[in-house]
């Protein structure tokens, strides 16, 4: 009677190891995928400060030079290119989701906005020499400056958190408790990302940004 109740016991004591191990590797995988999310919304975030940044980087330069829209064609050219990119990446940013594609949508959308801000500062610099010295255009493009830094920063901390998840959800115990969730992808560059946007001013009086 006593070695039976041993071995109950023994069973006993191995089921609420395995299940209170199981309890714990489910538990992991749970705070890492709310890690990841946590570490996406930090990128959101910073892709929404950039956001908030642009407007005010376009209404400081009207301001400078009220008949821009009526005497330089290429600044009011590059403006609309960066209006329409602007569009692109507010839609982007409210439509996503947080799935893979949704992930890359975001980012070709955002590079392509960097792309046309960097092609309308080119141009307003060009057309007005003077605003190099604005204290508030300066001001905006260290503000731009900061937020790359810190979408960079926020994209690196998310692979991480990313790295951290897949781990869990794919090493042993986690690929067999892991049931529900499943890996998610890391940010990759846009295929665009590796070439500068192309901008010429020419020689002449008169300048020309190519898209």
């Amino acid at each position: 009677m006593k070695k039976s109740y041993i071995v109950l016991i023994a069973v006993g004591v191995l089921l609420l190891l395995g299940v209170g191990s199981c309890i714990g590797v489910r538990n992991g995988i749970v705070s890492a995928d709310q890690a990841v999310k946590k570490s996406w919304g930090n990128v959101e975030s910073a892709y929404q400060r950039r956001l908030d940044l642009i407007p005010n980087l376009v209404n400081t330069v009207k301001g400078y030079a009220a008949h821009e829209s009526s005497t330089l064609q290429n600044v009011t050219d590059a403006r609309v290119g960066l209006k329409q990119a602007y569009d692109e990446a507010s839609r982007a940013m409210s439509e996503g989701n947080g799935s893979g594609q949704q992930l890359e949508h975001i980012q070709a959308s955002q590079n392509n906005l960097m792309d046309k801000a960097g092609i309308y500062i080119n141009a307003v610099h060009e057309a007005y020499p003077d605003l190099k010295a604005n204290q508030n255009f300066l001001g905006l493009q260290d503000e731009l400056a900061g937020t790359e830094n810190r979408i960079n920063t926020e994209r690196t901390r998310y692979n991480e958190a990313v790295e951290e998840y897949n781990k869990k959800i794919l090493r042993f115990p986690g690929s067999i408790f892991g049931w529900g969730y499943s890996e998610k992808e890391m940010f990759k560059a846009d295929a665009a990302a590796s070439s500068a946007p192309k901008v010429d001013f020419g020689t002449g009086n008169s300048t020309t940004v190519d898209f």
